[in-house]
């Protein structure tokens, strides 16, 4: 797909003369800010969805009714839902990620696939829920970019890993056994591209990666999309290492991780979520060796303690993520699980006038 134009030029242009001149800031957890509000089922469900079901579908003409099979799930957790019920809560938020110094801030939709919002019953929302996503994500980025026009603020258009793997089985049993294939998977990922991109997405980012058949299902449904299109977007591609293994939930190193995806030729490749930033940094370290192209890291604000929580401060996250760009690692950097608009301002702070990792090329550079 690298001989389609780019959909807005523009704004690309404008996001690698970013890259070149500083390390740019990705902003924090969503899910952290969104539980500090106390939501009730109420508050998920709104009022199209008070019923326990979307008033405004139902399927195959069928008719909404006392008993209704529809209204069988609670919607309590359901966070992307709230792009619909709560539009107030979820741009406010982005808001706070803007003000607390985010170049860079990512739709609420890490759960947008008919994969995962059929653990909803809400999997016909998809399409929908990525493109308010990201409506409000660029509402919040043209709002920051108005107020000062020198500086500006990106889009990042998220895929999250679904909740199947198509590498493992679920079931120890039959370890041939797979909940999900790559075809069912492609197709998820081209709904929720689409819908990103309408919203008015800068950058699609297949995130949390824990195993790399399920990103090469996101790649290749993106590249489906940008081939509709006639135009294509940045991608980025961030993976997480589960444990102290150094590895993703699929077996792969970071190193075996970036060579798996390189030939998407991603705009950035990274790493979050599951380690805090100390026990990420060899993994991030290893990218920035082997990686032809950008890096980021957005790890969590530690790991969770025993009620669930994260126990790092800003100031300790921020002094970590300083070495990492002392070290010249880094070319985007922001936070994960339990990270708040403190968090991204203090690592804001932290590698304000430092220079950003250079892009090497490298020898065998394809």
């Amino acid at each position: 797909m690298d001989t389609l134009p780019w959909r807005n030029p523009t704004r690309v242009a404008r996001l690698e003369a970013a890259l070149r001149d500083r390390i740019l800031v990705i902003d924090g957890a969503m899910g952290t800010m969104i539980q500090r509000h106390g939501l009730q089922e109420a508050d998920y469900r709104g009022d199209r969805f008070a019923a326990g079901y979307d008033a405004l579908w139902s399927a195959d003409g069928h008719a909404h009714g006392g008993g209704c099979a529809c209204a069988s799930h609670d919607q309590r957790g359901n966070n992307d839902l709230l792009s619909l019920t709560r539009p107030d809560l979820i741009l406010g938020i982005h808001r706070d990620y803007l003000a607390a110094g985010a170049d860079l801030v990512e739709t609420n939709t890490f759960n947008s696939t008919s994969i995962s919002l059929a653990d909803y019953g809400l999997q016909h929302l998809a399409r929908e829920l990525n493109r308010e996503g990201a409506r409000l994500a660029r509402a919040a980025c043209d709002e920051a970019e108005a107020r000062d026009p020198t500086r500006p603020r990106f889009v990042i258009g998220v895929l999250g890993p679904t909740s199947r793997t198509a590498s493992l089985s679920p079931d120890v049993n039959r370890p041939g056994f797979r909940a999900i294939d790559f075809d069912t998977l492609a197709e998820a990922y081209r709904e929720a591209a689409r819908g990103l991109v309408e919203g008015g997405a800068d950058v699609l980012m297949v995130e949390t990666v824990f195993d790399t058949l399920n990103a090469k299902a996101a790649l290749f449904a993106i590249d489906d999309v940008f081939a509709e299109l006639g135009a294509r977007l940045p991608v980025m591609v961030s993976g997480t290492i589960t444990d102290a293994s150094g590895r993703t939930l699929s077996g792969q190193t970071a190193e075996a991780f970036w060579y798996s995806l390189r030939h998407a030729r991603p705009l950035a490749i990274g790493l979050n979520c599951a380690l805090g930033a100390k026990d990420l940094r060899q993994h991030v370290d290893v990218l920035a060796q082997v990686a032809d192209t950008h890096v980021s890291a957005h790890p969590n604000a530690g790991l969770p303690n025993a009620f669930g929580g994260y126990d790092e401060t800003p100031e300790d996250m921020a002094a970590v993520l300083r070495e990492f760009a002392d070290s010249g690692l880094l070319n985007l950097v922001g936070g994960c699980c339990g990270t708040t608009p403190a968090h991204i301002a203090a690592i804001a702070a932290a590698v304000r006038g430092l220079p950003p990792r250079q892009v090497p090329a490298l020898a065998d550079a394809a």
